[in-house]
């Protein structure tokens, strides 16, 4: 039988891969255990390995492209460490509202220091829109001006943001188109520096889970929130949504989208950067707003996502000798990670960026598409 090490790398040959190689994306390896743990415990223990310094790569978001475009996931054997977490998506709901808290506490929570370096100006954290963009705060402005367009926002709208962040969208739509509203997230500490930020605006930012809210309101947007849901409350956040929305009011849902129908996240993600998270499909988005919503509008723009990551690691990197006074290496080599593999999985199209609109019965005359 063949050692662990040739294995691995009878597989890396095939997404063009070396070990030891001197091009971007190749493997250069500290620790030999790393073989057989990567072959036993697949992107779970490619990730904890690295994090451990058993292997680096000058160019970790290509070494992800390069394996997920080769599709290596589909040769590494299953395990209870890999199983486990499908199992538990299935006999339990790990979004519900008793739940939803803890990604927050573990992700948003973690330190508003660190997102105001590693962001733009506005501390958006979601897809930029890069189409006449050439720089991170401009393609932000421009994706949240593109969403205010797309609602037909107009001064004296009420606006609810689920998932507000830290208030990035609400400011910028107070201040440029007149509107009120009311944002909510399940992170403290997002909701006290968004209170901060919108500070004298006419806005209200609550800790607050979306199954609880009941009040109309002009519009809705959700910016990178829906990830979150799990797909057992998809039903339940649309009709939320349509509860929530007057009848002739829209419903923009942007959200980072799967090409295939899941019921669990990757391992990794899931155990170290967004606890219980999950990415919808296509299918799985349709199913649920039947007899809810009609669908005016699907916007694809995942290939911005790649150059929005690659944009926050280099901000993460340059801000990086102040923040470790904070947060220690191995935390660092985590965000990295992080950071870079989710790059690398946009730029092989293995995840797309949708912004979709929705409407309660239909626009009349039909909606006009913008971009």
């Amino acid at each position: 039988m063949a050692d662990a090490r040739t294995v691995l790398e009878g597989l890396l040959e095939k997404a063009d891969i070396r070990i030891g190689g001197g091009r971007p994306g190749d493997l250069i390896v500290h620790n030999d255990r790393v073989y057989a743990r990567i072959l036993r415990q697949g992107s779970l223990g490619l990730g904890e390995s690295y994090m451990d310094g058993w292997w680096d790569s000058d160019a970790i978001d290509e070494t992800i492209a390069k394996i997920l475009r080769a599709e290596l996931q589909k040769h590494v054997q299953f395990n209870w460490a890999t199983i486990w977490p499908v199992v538990k998506a299935f006999l339990f709901n790990l979004q519900s509202s008793s739940r939803a808290r803890i990604v927050g506490e573990q992700h948003y929570d973690i330190g508003n220091d660190l997102y105001a370096k590693m962001l733009d100006k506005r501390m958006v954290y979601t897809c930029g829109y890069w189409k006449a963009a050439d720089n991170l705060d401009d393609a932000q402005e421009a994706k949240l001006d593109l969403i205010c367009r797309k609602v037909g926002l107009k001064a004296g709208d009420r606006v609810l943001d689920i998932g507000c962040g830290w208030g990035s969208f609400l400011k910028y739509a107070a201040e440029r188109y007149g509107v009120s509203g009311v944002g909510i997230t399940v992170s403290q500490e997002q909701a006290k520096l968004a209170r901060e930020n919108c500070k004298g605006l006419p806005i209200e930012i609550r800790v607050q889970d979306y199954r609880s809210v009941n009040e109309k309101f002009d519009h809705l947007v959700s910016i990178g929130m829906f990830e979150h849901v799990g797909y057992k409350n998809y039903r339940a956040y649309f009709e939320m949504a349509r509860r929530c929305l007057k009848d002739d009011g829209l419903f923009l849902l942007h959200s980072i989208g799967g090409n295939r129908s899941v019921h669990d996240a990757d391992p990794w993600i899931n155990r170290y950067i967004f606890p219980n998270g999950m990415l919808p499909s296509i299918a799985q988005v349709g199913k649920a707003i039947q007899t809810l919503f009609v669908m005016e509008d699907w916007h694809n723009f995942g290939p911005y996502y790649d150059k929005t990551l690659m944009a926050w690691h280099k901000n993460f990197e340059k801000a990086w000798p102040e923040l470790r006074e904070k947060y220690d290496d191995r935390f660092y080599r985590m965000w990295r990670y992080y950071l870079l593999i989710c790059a690398g999985t946009f730029r092989a199209r293995h995840a797309e960026l949708w912004q979709i609109v929705l409407s309660p019965t239909g626009v009349p005359g039909g909606y006009a598409s913008i971009r």
